[in-house]
């Protein structure tokens, strides 16, 4: 028989317990764990009047905002209504089962205030870092850095051709793009003028190279440790692989300076694999670039390559295929001159005219120039070591672990949701890339350290 429920009534007097209701696998269990707000008050105070209401406690609202990066809640108007009905949101935000939830407009007032003013959400941050380094799970010896576009919160049909049509007093993310025109990982990065600027987030880069239809984005570059793939630090840039370049020596100077990390080799893709990268790298660092050279001087034409001319690294000179000598210079100077270096940091070695017009190889060499010649980089040393890194064992096992920080970018994207920002302009940017990583380095806590067993009853 078809059973009825019937006389329902509330019950006078409820026993309820919210730590019995929170399963002891749930994922903020574990996560609750390595949360350390300790500090967040006092870091806060200068920013806090000691006069008026008491405000909406800040760990509250550090706290939503790590559930909604946990688990892929972009909106901040949905994250309160998730953790108003939540027993296990409320249960991490400490809020039991009367406590209020906060507006949804709390988040952007102290976003865009107190939090981006007092650097919070870096220290943030910076707090997962160094519980990841107490735990063991950075063992410093393999970095790898890359990088992945985010697209902004900007429609990609609407754009200015020039900054000069762009109203700073319009937007907020306006007045932080002209703050960053000089800064080498935004304005400066590139002398290059975009095809199009966005009215509403100009730092956005106008950009195709993710492979589809073009669209405002920001790069979201990760400095990774490879043993455990916890994320070493964090730097929001645009779009473009000077500014890719200049984020990844921040990041590593910044991990130096900050927890004392110095890794023995970096990891990365050719983007990284410019002659002053590797240099700056090996020569100002010390660290081993696990990188592929960023090299254009292979032909296509069938004539030889810089690769068929051996360098002779004591007379300082190549030595071509027909056995004659290219020099920096065909005369001999009593006092000896700094060899002529041009402004992108070249020095070119020539053959002598005669040499050439006599060689039987001059076909396949200089066929339209009257004398063959070799650029050489005053860098070319950390290239060579780079290139002799890359036939290693070692390398081969650095080319697998790079897919590490490849797999943080699908993670972030796939699981966390950050696949466009919310936030508008640099601030905004760096904002969400620091949350979205401490959300990530708090599940990866979460699950290398298995929760302590219960205690005996």
């Amino acid at each position: 028989m078809m059973g009825e429920q019937t006389n329902v009534q509330d019950a006078l007097f409820y026993e309820f317990n919210l730590e019995r209701h929170v399963p002891a696998s749930h994922l903020l269990r574990s996560i609750d764990r390595f949360v350390d707000l300790s500090g967040l008050r006092a870091h806060l105070k200068p920013f806090y009047s000691e006069l008026g209401r008491p405000s909406v406690d800040p760990e509250l609202m550090i706290r939503m905002l790590l559930v909604g990066y946990c688990f892929g809640i972009r909106s901040e108007r949905r994250l309160c209504e998730e953790v108003h009905l939540n027993l296990a949101y409320r249960w991490f935000c400490r809020l039991g089962l009367e406590g209020d939830v906060p507006d949804h407009s709390t988040f952007s007032k102290n976003r865009h205030g107190r939090f981006r003013d007092s650097g919070l959400l870096r220290e943030l941050f910076e707090t997962t870092v160094r519980r990841c380094i107490a735990e063991r799970l950075v063992g410093g010896e393999g970095f790898a850095v890359d990088a992945s576009l985010i697209r902004a919160d900007a429609h990609r049909q609407n754009g200015v051709k020039a900054k000069e049509e762009l109203d700073p007093s319009a937007k907020r993310a306006v007045a932080e793009y002209l703050a960053v025109l000089d800064d080498a990982a935004f304005g400066a990065a590139t002398p290059v003028e975009p095809k199009f600027i966005s009215p509403v987030d100009p730092a956005a880069r106008w950009t195709a190279s993710w492979g589809g239809p073009a669209v405002y984005a920001y790069c979201a570059n990760y400095l990774i440790d490879v043993e455990h793939a916890v994320i070493v630090d964090v730097e929001p840039s645009t779009a473009v692989r000077q500014a890719e370049v200049t984020a990844a020596k921040r990041m590593i100077e910044r991990s130096h300076d900050d927890h004392n990390l110095w890794p023995e080799r970096l990891i990365a893709d050719a983007g990284y694999g410019s002659a002053e990268m590797l240099a700056w790298l090996v020569h100002e660092r010390g660290i081993e670039p696990h990188i592929p050279v960023f090299d254009k001087s292979e032909r296509r034409d069938g004539t030889f390559e810089r690769a068929d001319f051996e360098y002779d690294r004591e007379r300082d000179l190549y030595v071509c295929p027909g056995g004659r000598e290219l020099r920096q210079r065909q005369r001999n100077f009593t006092n000896e001159r700094p060899p002529p270096v041009d402004d992108i940091g070249m020095v070119r070695y020539r053959a002598r005219k005669a040499d050439c017009d006599a060689c039987a190889l001059k076909a396949r060499c200089c066929p339209k120039a009257p004398a063959r010649k070799i650029l050489r980089s005053i860098h070319e040393g950390a290239r060579d070591m780079a290139r002799n890194i890359a036939t290693t064992d070692a390398y081969v096992v650095s080319r697998r672990q790079r897919k590490k920080v490849e797999m943080l970018f699908a993670h972030l994207k796939r699981i966390l949701r950050l696949d466009r920002l919310r936030l508008r302009g640099p601030n905004g940017a760096k904002d969400e890339f620091h949350l979205a990583a401490a959300a990530q380095n708090l599940r990866k806590l979460a699950k290398l350290i298995p929760m302590p067993e219960p205690m005996p009853v």
